[in-house]
């Protein structure tokens, strides 16, 4: 794995999820820097960034007096790396910034960013959750000095996480308790879980060009065919440059949960916004920060054995439940602008 990823066996810890993983990366490598007398006090971040990004930010903020600037997307999803360029001050420790976003696909541009991190000596933690084992990347591409990531999302078991660390990365462990892992991270690792994600990498890796052209075309098909099938329907995220497993779209007059419901009967599964936020109640932070429709909102996963058949069965599903919906409301379509005199 470590191959792979591009760093040396001992740039691998090993957590219990890659939600550690994104909390050792945003707490410890600030506990590190503290440990060595490093006076930045000062983060910067993206609106769209996973909930564990966002919540260990505003932990240092809150908790520890931390500067923390959060940099606004585009309707699309995707972050300006001039902004977050411009973020940076004389103080800034690091830039905590995702690869691929987990609702909308986007792809950010974290390389361009990394250049300018690296001539002002601040750190970059890449959360590639949602691509590593199915873009095909390494520390070096992505430019990162630390990134995150978690074995259930290319086929591994859950419950194992890992964070890739480079030569500029430290991290401190967040539980004291015993040297393991070169006290980056207490506690026993989960040996034949690590062994089954490595074989489970190792897998994903040889299938990435024949899989990631077949996944593509299927998104490019649901993009294309969800418009027009459903009325007052909104596809969100970029076409070119972003994740060829994630479709997420919203329609107007239904409710998510009420839409997964529908459809879960009618034998699809989807999701309701964030896979790890769909019982909050509260519209997804990352439709709000691109500024689209939030409501009635399915984030769609194309795995490598979906083809086109299968995404025109989801339409059409998707069509039936919406119809229902509607109907059952009394609300079919968006009512006609009203005429001025």
């Amino acid at each position: 794995m470590a191959e792979t990823l591009g760093v040396p066996e001992s740039g691998l810890v090993w957590t219990g999820s890659g939600t550690e993983a994104i909390a050792l990366a945003v707490l410890g490598s600030a506990r590190a820097a503290e440990r060595r007398g490093d006076r930045r006090r000062h983060l910067v971040t993206s609106a769209v960034e996973h909930s564990s990004v966002l919540a260990a930010c505003e932990r240092l903020r809150d908790e520890a007096g931390y500067g923390l600037s959060v940099v606004g997307v585009d309707r699309s999803g995707v972050v300006d790396a001039a902004e977050v360029v411009a973020a940076l001050r004389d103080d800034t420790l690091a830039v905590h910034l995702q690869h691929a976003n987990h609702e909308v696909g986007a792809l950010q541009p974290t390389h361009e960013v990394s250049v300018a991190c690296r001539e002002r000596g601040v750190l970059l933690h890449v959360d590639a959750c949602q691509t590593v084992g199915q873009l095909g990347l390494t520390l070096g591409t992505l430019g990162a000095d630390l990134l995150s990531g978690s074995s259930a999302k290319f086929g591994g078991p859950r419950g194992v996480g890992f964070l890739a660390i480079g030569d500029r990365g430290r991290v401190d462990a967040l539980v004291a308790g015993d040297e393991r892992q070169r006290r980056r991270r207490a506690g026993m690792e989960d040996v034949p879980g690590i062994a089954a994600a490595a074989v489970a990498l190792t897998v994903a890796t040889s299938r990435l060009d024949t899989e990631r052209s077949a996944r593509e075309l299927v998104r490019r098909h649901l993009r294309a065919r969800l418009p027009a099938a459903v009325e007052d329907l909104e596809v969100h995220g970029p076409l070119a440059d972003a994740h060829p497993g994630i479709v997420a779209a919203s329609a107007l007059y239904v409710d998510g949960e009420a839409l997964v419901a529908e459809l879960d009967s009618a034998g699809v599964a989807v999701h309701s916004g964030s896979s790890c936020a769909t019982t909050s109640g509260r519209p997804s932070h990352v439709l709000v920060a691109m500024g689209v429709l939030t409501h009635g909102h399915v984030r769609i996963g194309i795995g490598p054995d979906h083809d086109v058949t299968d995404a025109d069965r989801f339409v059409d599903a998707l069509t039936d439940a919406v119809g229902r919906l509607r109907a059952h409301t009394g609300l079919r379509r968006r009512p006609a602008p009203q005429e001025t005199a």
